[in-house]
């Protein structure tokens, strides 16, 4: 479920542009960024993964913004193939001051997870506690969403979760942290809920580069029998945006 929450929302929601940096009235503004990371590991244990993750934002006017995401994964194991992940999400957003709404729509597939099929769609609200021109942000959203996933052994559930989010954004220099926190119960059954951490620290040497390390840890409570309920990944990487 990796990239299903990454962004989900929001993992989403971190690629798009700070409310702070709002454009003048009547504009539309167009934005891209784009990360490319990589793992690999020889000797006890052999592994490969490729992964990218591609932003386009459009903001229009003071209040407006509707970043696309999509991310793609691809992993081996001791030369099988373990990881092969699909991501695509919407999540327009309407700002005002500190307050925030949010709408996703998503679609995923997943072999790490045995997943033919997830949409999602949903809305809520949010608060950021701080922000700045330099793009600094603390920052909570909740929203409730309606799931459906049907998998790979054809047996399929539909569920209503809600998705709380903490990000929390810091720019110091040419340095960049950039933390998001998700946690999903079904509001049915509390028992059934996914837990994510993405946290990437990025290092810029040219105002359009750098180089980026990202620590990824997700959990999911219900899995098909076989796989793996957690997963954990440390990767290393470029990333390109305009500005």
């Amino acid at each position: 479920m990796r990239f299903y929450l990454f962004t989900t929302f929001l993992l989403l929601l971190s690629g798009a542009a700070s409310p702070a940096l709002a454009q003048r009235p009547d504009t539309t503004i167009i934005r891209y960024s784009g990360q490319l990371t990589g793992q690999y590991t020889s000797g006890g244990v052999n592994r490969a993964l490729f992964s990218t993750v591609h932003n386009v934002t459009l903001l229009r006017g003071m209040h407006f913004g509707a970043p696309v995401m999509g991310s793609f994964a691809f992993g081996k194991q001791d030369r099988r193939l373990k990881e092969r992940e699909f991501l695509l999400n919407a999540t327009p957003y309407y700002w005002k001051g500190h307050f925030r709404f949010y709408g996703i729509g998503g679609y995923e597939r997943s072999n790490l997870r045995g997943i033919d099929n997830r949409t999602q769609l949903g809305a809520g609200p949010g608060w950021a506690f701080y922000q700045d021109s330099l793009g600094r942000e603390v920052a909570l959203s909740n929203l409730i969403i309606r799931e459906a996933t049907y998998f790979k052994d054809n047996s399929s559930r539909i569920v209503t979760r809600s998705s709380a989010r903490l990000k929390v954004a810091y720019n110091y220099h040419i340095f960049s942290l950039t933390a998001n926190t998700f946690y999903l119960p079904n509001l049915q059954n509390f028992d059934d809920y996914r837990f994510s951490q993405l946290t990437t620290l990025a290092l810029r040497f040219t105002p359009r580069f750098a180089i980026t390390g990202t620590y990824n840890y997700t959990f999911e409570s219900r899995v098909l029998e076989g796989k793996p309920n957690d997963n954990t990944n440390v990767t290393v990487g470029v990333a390109y945006s305009t500005k």
